[in-house]
């Protein structure tokens, strides 16, 4: 009797058991759902993000013009530019384009300048607190700083559409570059952290790259059809409110008090020593000499196309706007290519180099609106070519070499960007001015075409795997305790199924981390490439 009565209590302790067991699997499939389905609405936020960064970026383009001339007493301050309360139907609007040129003609003296200071305001501010705002993003987690950008972002916006002085608008664009600097960065890094496998991260990336290309493309038409129709703050509000809705959506997907959990997590390595990386230095070399054609052309090529084709002014406005197609034809591609060929990352880098450095050589040799879009099409599709592949290379250095933290080397590409954007607007229109458009584009064809080859140093990155003495080489630190300890533990587990591409001979970093004697190995990335 009592030994069927212990079968029985043992049968009932393995069903309970088995429920349990069962029961947990339940739990941790749908935490693990409800971890994708939260991690597919930040890349959203992050999206709308850039997309607003870029949009306010590029929406004064039509505007600023009669803005700035409306404050000096221009002739233009009338119609949709007159003050609030005023006559808004377009009274004086009757020689003013919906689409106008990027920059006004060079005769514009002072106005000129002020403009083109106006416009580099904001990636000069960029620049300068990017290495601080990477920091400190590696410190507190990405959420917060992510939110705290948005909220920049508001203020920039609202500032904008109530400016009545130049000096308004030019403390509204700082503004919104104090708040790029740490959105931007949030928000690409926070991408990697969150899609740490790959071809995930790629595709992550490269649809926040199309959401840039949009908003940098599309505003321009935006700003000023809704400026001829519903006057100048009518942009602007827009914008503001779409970034409100964005900052609270991220508010309800990610408290800033759960931010606490980065306690856990490791230290980043510091900005300084990564910018000394000479692998993450040729990215960012890379990141900045492909979009500087597109940032020197932005401020020169209305002029030019005037002087040279005779264009209107429609031309002129829509001269950029087929460009959105190449450019998210290029992300495309390479996000599939990476996905079947990830070791070749290196190569689609300067294959779109190569193919920036032709066009931009090609745009002086152009006699009518038709042709000019040609090259300006290459120059977008390279540059998607570039960033779409080198954007997660930056996420694999840092996981293969330093620790699995963002923030501080995304502040590193913002800024290759911002140097880029920075000089554009006050740098481009004096080279074009002193030596002429065709030398501008065929000196920026050349650098493009020469730093490819540099590209050939990244060839063999795919086939680092992460080892204690290189991290300790580059850091000069000793282990991060119990979360690499266990990190390591879980590695070890992943690396009999995980291998990366091109097996590696026992030489090189194996065979120097045999010599370390007494050193424990870890492992500080998330993923190889497979």
């Amino acid at each position: 009797m009592s030994e069927a009565g212990g079968a029985g209590r043992a049968r009932a302790a393995v069903a309970r058991l088995s429920e349990a067991v069962g029961e947990r699997r339940r739990r941790l499939g749908t935490a693990m759902g409800e971890a994708r389905r939260q991690r597919r609405l930040l890349l959203v936020v992050v999206c709308v993000a850039l997309l607003l960064d870029n949009m306010l970026y590029m929406v004064i383009v039509p505007i600023i013009p009669d803005y700035i001339a409306a404050m000096r007493g221009g002739g233009d301050a009338a119609g949709p530019f007159a003050p609030a309360g005023g006559n808004e139907s377009g009274g004086g609007g009757g020689n003013r384009s919906l689409l106008r040129p990027r920059y006004p003609p060079a005769a514009g003296g002072n106005e000129d300048v002020q403009i083109g200071v106006l416009f580099a305001s904001k990636a000069m501010l960029q620049l300068l607190v990017n290495p601080l705002s990477g920091t400190l993003i590696d410190r507190v987690g990405y959420e917060a700083p992510l939110l705290a950008g948005l909220a920049v972002m508001f203020l920039s916006t609202a500032t904008f559409a109530f400016a009545e002085n130049y000096a308004t608008l030019f403390a509204a664009r700082s503004l919104q570059g104090l708040g790029s600097a740490f959105a931007d960065t949030a928000g690409i890094a926070l991408i990697a952290d969150r899609y740490a496998e790959e071809p995930a991260r790629s595709r992550a990336l490269g649809t926040a790259l199309a959401c840039i290309s949009f908003g940098s493309l599309a505003a321009p038409p935006f700003g000023g059809i809704l400026y001829e129709f519903a006057g100048k703050r009518v942009p602007f509000l827009v914008l503001a409110c779409v970034c409100l809705l964005d900052g609270l959506l991220l508010l309800a997907l990610a408290p800033p008090c759960a931010a606490g959990a980065r306690a856990n997590m490791p230290v980043g390595t510091p900005i300084h020593r990564l910018m000394v990386d000479p692998y993450i230095a040729v990215v960012a070399g890379a990141l900045a000499t492909c979009n500087i054609p597109l940032a020197f052309l932005e401020p020169t090529i209305a002029n030019w196309m005037k002087e040279s084709m005779g264009a209107s002014e429609w031309e002129v406005g829509l001269t950029w706007l087929p460009a959105f197609f190449p450019h998210v034809l290029g992300v495309y591609v390479t996000v599939r290519l990476a996905a079947a060929y990830p070791h070749l990352q290196w190569f689609y880098g300067a294959l779109g180099m190569a193919i920036i450095g032709a066009s931009s050589c090609l745009v002086p040799a152009c006699r009518n609106f038709g042709q000019v879009i040609v090259p300006l099409c290459g120059i977008c599709f390279g540059i998607a070519l570039v960033d779409t592949a080198l954007l997660p290379t930056l996420a694999f250095l840092v996981d293969v070499r330093h620790v699995s933290v963002y923030g501080s080397v995304y502040a590193i590409a913002d800024i290759s960007y911002s140097v880029a954007y920075a000089l554009g607007p006050i740098v481009a229109g004096q080279i074009v001015h002193t030596m002429g458009f065709a030398q501008l584009n065929l000196g920026m064809g050349l650098a493009n075409v020469l730093y490819a080859p540099v590209l050939l140093f990244l060839k063999n990155v795919c086939q680092m795997k992460p080892s204690h003495s290189e991290r300790n080489i580059l850091l000069e630190e000793g282990p991060k305790g119990l979360y690499d300890t266990i990190k390591m533990e879980e590695r070890k587990g992943m690396g009999k199924t995980l291998r990366p591409a091109g097996e590696m001979e026992e030489n090189g970093m194996d065979s120097y981390r045999r010599d370390l004697t007494g050193v424990p190995e870890e492992d500080s990335s998330d993923y190889e490439y497979s």
